[in-house]
């Protein structure tokens, strides 16, 4: 069955005139790595503030893991593990008496929590750093020790907000693996905010574009370039070389490609075509290539990005 562990309903969230989150309604389950994805600015921690019970919506209603963060902001903080962009330690600490401390604010004894935190110290990579001070940690280090630091109390939901703001390449691809490992083997929910659209489709099982303060779209990479693209379902990228420059031999093919059946739309980009279809009628395409006296180079389906899904949602909402 499935089970409903973060839920959003006609969330806003106004300051003065200004709405940053407008009549947002979501539902996340258990297990699920959920990406909200938008524009700095676009009202996504702002809804993390209010998911954590540290700012009252509007209007709306909030559950987490049954609770409600606005009366019961306790019970909720005992469930939910926050990573913000930036996590504070104190420096003078090692990354294991920092760890030790977090547990044992949450109630954990001195001895559970020295063995906790060296298991989870491992778990994150940072084995042979526990008792260098924090204050020497790099970037990527401070952010698996956040991670670690959010684990010890074992939450039910991790919220993470720009998780790999400031980290290496090679540390984004490890923080990222460990993300995944904790769903699908702990089963914990996990909420990335992000607007790296990259990390975001590599992780995320279902994704919410966060444009203006409203949720516009939310579903799988699939479910979304269908949504989107349902009036041309099929695109076709095709890689032509004239057998000279003459602009009028392009313009003759492009307006041959226009008039096969099924095709929706012709762009030409220098010697590359992207042409939107109702089906796929790549080999008339083809054909129509070589009857022009061009050369072919190559001519392949194109699978919808989430670059082409968010650039398509925010050049839609963007103002001119």
């Amino acid at each position: 069955m499935d089970q409903r562990i973060i839920e959003l309903t006609g969330l806003t969230k106004k300051y003065g005139q200004f709405t940053a989150v407008d009549h947002l309604t979501l539902s996340i389950s258990k297990g699920e790595i959920f990406g909200l994805l938008g524009p700095n600015g676009a009202g996504k921690s702002t809804t993390i503030l209010m998911m954590l019970g540290l700012t009252e919506p509007t209007s709306g209603v909030v559950k987490v893991c049954g609770k409600d963060p606005v009366r019961q902001p306790v019970e909720v903080k005992r469930k939910v593990g926050y990573l913000p962009d930036s996590v504070g330690f104190y420096d003078d600490y090692s990354g294991l008496e920092n760890l030790i401390y977090t547990a044992q604010l949450n109630g954990i004894n001195r001895t559970r929590a020295a063995d906790l935190a060296e298991s989870l110290l491992k778990r994150v990579g940072l084995s042979h750093d526990a008792h260098k001070k924090a204050g020497t940690y790099s970037r990527g280090m401070r952010q698996r020790l956040g991670l670690a630091d959010v684990l010890i109390k074992r939450p039910e939901v991790i919220i993470l907000d720009e998780p790999t703001l400031g980290i290496d390449p090679e540390g984004i691809v490890e923080l990222l693996t460990l993300i995944r490992e904790l769903s699908k083997e702990q089963g914990i929910t996990i909420l990335l905010s992000s607007h790296h659209l990259h990390q975001v489709q590599e992780v995320c099982d279902r994704i919410g574009l966060f444009v203006k303060g409203k949720l516009l779209a939310e579903g799988n990479i699939t479910a979304l370039a269908q949504q989107l693209f349902s009036h041309q379902p099929y695109s076709i990228e095709a890689s032509v070389v004239f057998p000279d420059s003459n602009g009028m031999a392009k313009q003759k093919l492009t307006d041959t490609i226009s008039r096969i059946e099924g095709v929706l739309s012709v762009e030409l980009d220098d010697n590359k075509y992207r042409i939107g279809c109702s089906r796929n009628v790549a080999p008339a395409i083809a054909r129509s290539i070589t009857a022009q006296g061009a050369d072919l180079m190559h001519l392949h389906n194109v699978e919808y990005g989430l670059s082409d899904i968010y650039h398509h949602y925010f050049k839609e909402t963007a103002t001119p």
